[in-house]
């Protein structure tokens, strides 16, 4: 089983995590955000086999470029958002200049598909697609343990008043699938700290 270490990167403090192998030579990265100097000297000797976005909001995509040149590695994104990488107003860091100023990236390499499997450091990771806090947020099972980026956090819900948005979408997906997970699955959210499916679904006031 890969291990699982988090960075909390940038003004928003958004969860990067690092997914590796026994022996740590070898890993990927889940939502590389903005001033990623943490988590790159933590990869400094590491193979970075894919860099993979839950979404592309501006706070979880601020390392993407810079670690995909210095590491040589593809990028994964459900193509509801493929063109966000490209645009600022899109991605949300033309409305905050305050934060960092517009972050542009290369388009990425490979799509992210509901139902897909995805195989990584010789793992497979399942692939929902969970719109409602984007229109292509996506969230990734591997055994049991779900990195859902911004659509469910411990106690509280991804915000659904940014472009493309929808809290109806959203409650369909934490419902509908995140919900449909067994109890003790563990929850990685793209910012604060990790929970469970079945803590959320006794506990979460907002669902």
């Amino acid at each position: 089983m890969l291990n699982v270490e988090a960075f909390e990167l940038g003004p928003l403090q958004t969860n990067a995590y690092l997914l590796t192998n026994a022996e740590r030579t070898k890993g990927i990265v889940i939502d590389p955000g903005m001033n990623p100097k943490p988590l790159f000297k933590r990869i400094e000797t590491m193979d970075i086999e894919a860099i993979v976005l839950t979404h592309t909001h501006f706070d979880h995509i601020g390392g993407v470029d810079e670690l995909r040149k210095w590491k040589t590695c593809p990028v994964y994104v459900h193509d509801a958002e493929a063109d966000w990488l490209t645009d600022p107003k899109k991605n949300g860091s033309a409305r905050w200049p305050e934060l960092g100023g517009p972050i542009v990236t290369e388009p990425a390499e490979y799509a992210l598909d509901d139902g897909q499997t995805l195989e990584l450091l010789g793992e497979k990771f399942r692939v929902f697609h969970t719109p409602g806090h984007s229109p292509g947020s996506v969230s990734l099972l591997l055994g049991d343990r779900l990195f859902c980026g911004d659509v469910l956090f411990r106690l509280s819900v991804g915000r659904t008043d940014l472009p493309g948005g929808s809290e109806r979408e959203l409650l369909e997906s934490i419902h509908g699938t995140l919900f449909e997970l067994p109890d003790d699955v563990k929850v990685y959210p793209g910012h604060g700290r990790p929970t469970t499916i079945g803590y959320e679904k006794q506990y979460n006031p907002y669902v």
